[in-house]
């Protein structure tokens, strides 16, 4: 790309596509996640009265994206776990952020330039596991553009999208909180990644790949340090997702099958009395109506008064002796 070559950035995107994301990086992850997950309500409780519960969770928090993205392309959902090193290193770290001594890993890690950096470093691996997926899918289904989208997706953000599986683990079930129906930023950016790595790697997005993926490490670590620094939650691409709501899934309010009467009426006034709609009929209560139908129901009450005092006075005098 002629804007790379110029802005001397060619050389600079090649060396991050050639760097190493063990041991560095992975550390950094590692920490993230376990942080992530002791700061979940009522993990140091499961901490501390089950400490083979609140690995297995941090395990998952750690590995969560390469076991679903296996488990996807009906690989062995254990593989992740078969590099005996990486492993220890993520066991080591979560038994530093539990148990270490006045909790002195956690609360170095916890300083805000510390963790500024630590959650760079974590986002930096997501650009190679959104791209490993994509790849890993591409080799078993060279076409198949929507698994190459979902298996990068998988494997950039397991961890949350398997949120409800890590859960059960710690004896919590809220099934409320699944990933897909509320989406996290992660997920989303992860998304987004997932599906520019897959057109390029298609051929139908005109970037090579360590120009791309130079652009989005950049877009998602920048990003990520400014949302931790502003402590804002939303995501940049809010009106963006609002306004495509609105434009393709937003149905009017005159047809929601939600309004009340099942049916709306049209905004102009009916022309005949026999040109109300059925739901306003339907939602009026019995007994009521026009003025005109309540004076004819006073009249009604009226006769029959008059009726029964004629009756009184039509009594024969033995019963009226006998009362």
């Amino acid at each position: 790309m002629d804007l790379f070559t110029l802005l001397n950035l060619d050389e600079l995107s090649l060396g991050l596509s050639n760097l190493q994301m063990f041991p560095i990086f992975e550390t950094a992850h590692y920490i993230i996640s376990v942080m992530a997950l002791r700061e979940q309500p009522g993990v140091m409780e499961v901490a501390h009265r089950s400490p083979f519960a609140c690995w297995f969770s941090s395990m998952l928090f750690c590995f969560g994206g390469a076991i679903l993205s296996g488990l996807m392309l009906a690989e062995p959902p254990v593989a992740p776990l078969s590099n005996t090193t990486t492993v220890l290193l993520a066991s080591l770290i979560w038994y530093l952020v539990f148990y270490s001594p006045q909790d002195l890993l956690y609360s170095c890690a916890s300083i805000v330039p510390v963790r500024l950096v630590l959650s760079g470093m974590k986002e930096v691996t997501r650009t190679w596991k959104v791209l490993g997926g994509v790849v890993q899918a591409q080799k078993k289904y060279e076409n198949g553009l929507l698994v190459m989208i979902a298996v990068g997706w998988a494997k950039g953000a397991g961890g949350g999208l398997i949120s409800n599986f890590e859960q059960l683990v710690r004896g919590i079930w809220k099934p409320e909180t699944n990933e897909l129906l509320r989406m996290t930023y992660p997920t989303k950016i992860t998304l987004i990644g997932a599906v520019l790595f897959a057109l390029q790697q298609n051929h139908y997005l005109p970037l090579k790949k360590h120009h791309l993926m130079l652009i989005y490490t950049v877009f998602i670590v920048t990003n990520k340090v400014r949302m931790m620094l502003t402590g804002s939650s939303s995501s940049p691409f809010a009106h963006m997702e609002s306004a495509m709501y609105n434009t393709f899934f937003a149905r009017p309010a005159a047809y929601s099958p939600l309004a009340d009467g099942g049916s709306q009426c049209t905004s102009e006034p009916p022309q005949t009395p026999d040109a109300h709609c059925d739901g306003a009929k339907s939602s009026a209560p019995p007994g009521t109506g026009s003025p005109s139908h309540e004076s004819r129901l006073r009249e009604k009450s009226s006769t029959k008064a008059q009726n029964k005092d004629q009756e009184d006075g039509n009594q024969p005098e033995s019963d009226k002796k006998k009362d």
